[in-house]
């Protein structure tokens, strides 16, 4: 497979991915959240605040805020990430605009509750688990919903904070702003409603960052074998991954030996026993988790140094 098909294959597995994700989190939004009038973070939050309090349609709202956002982050983020961001701010106005059109209605035109009522929190957590888990897939494949995913990359892009603390600290305002729209109700109305936004903002981000720092989740190899030359060149050429030889020393046997040290995502782990198996079913291999790994092909270390 030559190189621009590797891309486009790429490429063609990222926008799947988003697409995937951009559904899930419509539908979770859409058929669990806004029936109950609950509140979120993010520009679909700031949408849905405006739609429950002039019924102007979210979709809209989410599109405007979205497209003065774009313009701000276009110099931070490359056209590459925007142009994914693009594509899923048109698709996401679209899923949120068609998941409206089959959410069932009651005789008054209002949405109807899924689980019924007084399942308020119930609903909570499962459309929260929904739209966090899509806001994962999303990152993970390299796109973003747009809003404040838009400053949380752009954030993340220079410093070393994780996308669900940052868009943490954008929920807290957005939700807490509820306490002071009069159109919500009582003050004790305004306080439940935030109260619940707070609990989708825990939720939400936590399944973010968990689905997030899965995939980035590192690991490192010890591979002990006599055939270490042909395990490295498997690993080196067909995964295209570096290896490491280091040299050892039996304190038993007091033999030399190589030891092969590879660094690796969580996920290539399969690939890696595979090809140790088919080589040297008997290989000694340890296999540990890292807490970061930075340099090509991992992280970039996102600290300034002293001047």
């Amino acid at each position: 497979m030559t190189i621009d098909k590797k891309l486009m294959w790429s490429e063609a597995r990222d926008y799947a991915g988003i697409t995937f994700g951009l559904v899930l989190y419509a539908f979770g939004f859409t058929f669990f959240l806004m029936p109950y009038e609950i509140v979120t973070g993010g520009v679909a939050g700031v949408a849905a605040i405006v739609q429950y309090a002039t019924e102007i349609p979210n979709q809209y709202t989410y599109f405007l805020v979205n497209a003065a956002l774009l313009i701000m982050a276009l110099r931070i983020l490359g056209v590459k990430f925007l142009m994914k961001t693009i594509y899923a701010i048109f698709m996401l106005t679209f899923l949120l605009w068609f998941m409206k059109e089959i959410v069932p209605h009651d005789a008054s035109g209002n949405m109807v509750k899924i689980l019924g009522e007084g399942q308020d929190f119930m609903s909570l957590v499962i459309g929260c688990m929904m739209t966090g888990s899509a806001l994962g897939i999303v990152f993970v494949n390299n796109g973003s919903t747009g809003g404040s995913d838009i400053i949380a990359a752009s954030v993340n892009k220079f410093y070393n904070m994780s996308l669900g603390t940052v868009l943490l600290l954008l929920d807290f305002v957005i939700i807490g702003s509820c306490l002071f729209i009069p159109q919500f109700g009582t003050m004790l109305e305004r306080g439940n409603m935030v109260v619940f936004g707070f609990c989708t903002m825990v939720i939400e981000n936590f399944m973010l960052d968990y689905l997030y720092n899965k995939r980035r989740s590192s690991v490192q190899f010890l591979i002990f074998s006599e055939k270490y030359q042909e395990i490295a060149y498997e690993i080196g050429t067909n995964m295209e991954h570096g290896v490491t030889i280091l040299d050892g020393h039996g304190w038993y046997t007091g033999q030399e030996r190589k030891v092969l040290c590879i660094l690796a995502r969580k996920n290539e782990s399969s690939t890696i026993f595979r090809i140790i198996k088919a080589i040297d079913p008997k290989a000694f291999v340890s296999q540990s988790s890292v807490i970061g790994v930075y340099g090509e092909g991992f992280d970039t270390i996102k600290v300034k140094a002293k001047k």
